[in-house]
C-alpha cells in the first residue's frame, strides 16, 4: 500500500500522506516517503510549489507511539531506535526548510507533537477553522522537545512554553493569531484557498523564490549587520540574473515578462 502520494498540475507537487487509520503518524515508513518524496521534488525544476496534506479525518498526529513502544523492546530499552528516530525526522524537517521550493502545509483535523512541527517547519501554512493543534507530549510524560524547536522559531516563546508544558490544544484562529499559520479559512474552502495560495507563487520567477527562500533562513539565525551584509550579496546575485532583468524591463515597459 502506497503511504504518500504525489500529484503534480500547473508546476505544484501534492504530497498526500494516506494513512488516515493512524491519522498519517511519522510512522518509520512515514518518515522515509516524505524524505523520498521532498529530496526528488528538490531535484524536479518543473515543481515551484508544493502542497502537503493529509487523508482522512486529521493532517497528522505525530510520531507513532505505537512503533516507538515496539522500539523500546531492544536491550538497551531503545535508546539507539529513538536516536535514529528523531535524528531521521529532524533531517526530513530540515528538508523542506532547504528545499527551492516554498512548502505549504494544507491543514485539518489535527496537529500534534511532531504534526504541528510539520506545519510549523513548512513554510506556509493554510488550516480550517476547525482545526485543532498542539504539542501535548507533556500529557503523557514526554516532552515535545523537537516538536520545540519548530514551534519556537514560529510563535512567541511564553505562548510556545505554555502550550509545551500544558499540552493544551489551541484552535486554527488562536494559531494564526501566534503565527503558526498564515490563515484560517471555512474546511470547505481549505482546498481552494491553498491551491490559490500555490497558484500565486507558481507564477514568480523561480530562481528568484529559490535564491529568496535560503536567504530568508539563512539571514534568520544572523545579526543584524551579518543579515545586511549577507542579503545585500545576495540581491547583487538576483540582480546579475538576465531573468530579473527581463522582469525588470517588463515592469517598467507595462508588459508581461517573458520567462
Amino acid at each position: 500500500m502506497t503511504i504518500l502520494h504525489r500529484n503534480d498540475a500547473a508546476s505544484i507537487a501534492t504530497l498526500t500522506m494516506d494513512a488516515p487509520d493512524r491519522l498519517n503518524a511519522l510512522s518509520d515508513v512515514m518518515l522515509a516517503a516524505l524524505q523520498s518524496a521532498f529530496d526528488a521534488i528538490a531535484e524536479d525544476p518543473t515543481v515551484r510549489v508544493v502542497i502537503l496534506r493529509g487523508e482522512g479525518k486529521a493532517f497528522c498526529a505525530g510520531h507513532d507511539l505505537k512503533e516507538m513502544q515496539a522500539g523500546r523492546q531492544a536491550e538497551d530499552s531503545g535508546a539507539a531506535y529513538f536516536k535514529d528516530l528523531f535524528d531521521r525526522c529532524a533531517k526530513m524537517m530540515q528538508r523542506i526548510q532547504s528545499m527551492p521550493q516554498p512548502v505549504i502545509a494544507q491543514v485539518h483535523g489535527i496537529a500534534t507533537a511532531a504534526g504541528c512541527q510539520l506545519v510549523a517547519t513548512c513554510d506556509l501554512a493554510v488550516a480550517a477553522d476547525d482545526t485543532r493543534f498542539g504539542v501535548n507530549g507533556v500529557n503523557i510524560g514526554l516532552f515535545c522537545s523537537t516538536p520545540m524547536v519548530a514551534l519556537t522559531r514560529n510563535i512567541h516563546r511564553k505562548a510556545a512554553f505554555e502550550m509545551l508544558t500544558t499540552g493544551r490544544f489551541i484552535n486554527a484562529r488562536e494559531a494564526q493569531d501566534l503565527g503558526l499559520i498564515n490563515r484560517s479559512v471555512h474546511a470547505d474552502a481549505l482546498a481552494r484557498e491553498t491551491a490559490e495560495l500555490a497558484h500565486a507563487i507558481a507564477t514568480k520567477l523561480p530562481a528568484a523564490v529559490k535564491i529568496g527562500k535560503q536567504a530568508f533562513y539563512n539571514q534568520a539565525q544572523m545579526n543584524t549587520t551579518d543579515a545586511y551584509a549577507y542579503t545585500g550579496d545576495v540581491m547583487v546575485q538576483n540582480m546579475l540574473q538576465d531573468d530579473t532583468n527581463e522582469g525588470i524591463n517588463a515592469f517598467l515597459e507595462k508588459r508581461k515578462p517573458d520567462w
